[in-house]
């Protein structure tokens, strides 16, 4: 099972011609998603990667019966193409392109509303489901099928937690790379959310980072709502207040934002957080134990 995304799920490639797209078309295939279709404006009737490429996403949708896309579209043209998957209504837009002008998401934030699409990122790695499907430039050779699932503002930071995990024995069902900017579709209550209602997921890793106050928001929501154990790590540790770091959602300001105050939240909704990068497989593993499940979740 896990969330979003599934066997079924029929994806377009918007962009698909470029570099970076058909070097990712073509790790997408080999992982078995079902890729049916790519999208590149003047480019169509050709061929990449054995799958057909079309100008619009309606014809493509028409002619394949797609219902995901992910988009590979330079940053300034990236907004319109979410826009014109949102008017096509597919089920799922995930967006890996980053520089994204914030005020272009926010647009794409406000178009969103009452309508049955769902955006991941931008700015993001993407979203895999286990031994299913494989959506964006997640490395499906680090990934082990499982029981816990993945949210991360960071990409480096997903792959590094699959890996400790994995080696771990602890397999994952979803792993959901949200991105890293202050302007994005779905987020960490959104993604909680999803993964409460799977039957398959039975614990969570969420990833945070400096800047904003998503994971305080979880925080309230988990110890709220949330029926499964959560671990977390907090990324930006060290970074002095004001300072920019990576990412354009992390950044401290207004005294709000910091390292300690995610933590803080975290713990006091019961989250263990682990105190390294080093230290987040491990510390899924004490959640898991604690909560007396790690005998279900342990697959090696």
């Amino acid at each position: 099972m896990g969330i979003f995304i599934n066997k079924n799920t029929r994806v377009l490639v918007q962009g698909i011609t470029g570099k970076q797209a058909l070097f990712h078309t073509k790790n997408m295939l080999n992982y078995g998603t079902n890729v049916v279709a790519g999208v590149t404006p003047g480019k169509g009737g050709q061929t990449v990667e054995g799958v057909p490429v079309f100008n619009t996403v309606a014809e493509a949708k028409e002619q394949t019966g797609a219902n995901a896309s992910v988009v590979f579209v330079p940053a300034k043209f990236a907004a319109d193409s979410i826009l014109e998957a949102i008017n096509n209504e597919m089920d799922i837009v995930i967006c890996i392109t980053e520089h994204i002008p914030v005020q272009d998401m926010v647009k794409v934030r406000r178009y969103l509303k009452g309508k049955k699409t769902r955006v991941i990122g931008p700015n993001c790695p993407g979203i895999m489901t286990a031994d299913e499907c494989n959506i964006g430039i997640i490395p499906g050779s680090i990934h082990k099928k499982g029981h816990v699932g993945i949210i991360s503002r960071s990409g480096t930071l997903t792959y590094e937690a699959m890996y400790q995990m994995s080696n771990a024995g602890i397999g994952q069902t979803t792993i959901i790379g949200i991105g890293g900017d202050p302007v994005k579709g779905t987020d960490f209550i959104d993604a909680l959310e999803a993964f409460n209602k799977d039957d398959d997921t039975k614990a969570v890793l969420m990833i945070g980072e400096i800047g904003g106050t998503a994971e305080e928001d979880a925080a309230d929501w988990i110890s709220a709502n949330m029926k499964k154990p959560v671990a977390a790590f907090i990324s930006g540790r060290q970074a002095p207040p004001g300072k920019r770091m990576g990412h354009a959602g992390a950044i401290i300001s207004g005294g709000k934002g910091s390292a300690a105050d995610k933590i803080k939240a975290l713990n006091a909704a019961g989250i263990d957080v682990a105190d390294t990068v080093a230290h987040m497989g491990e510390t899924m593993v004490k959640t898991l134990k604690r909560a007396g499940i790690y005998d279900i979740c342990h697959n090696c």
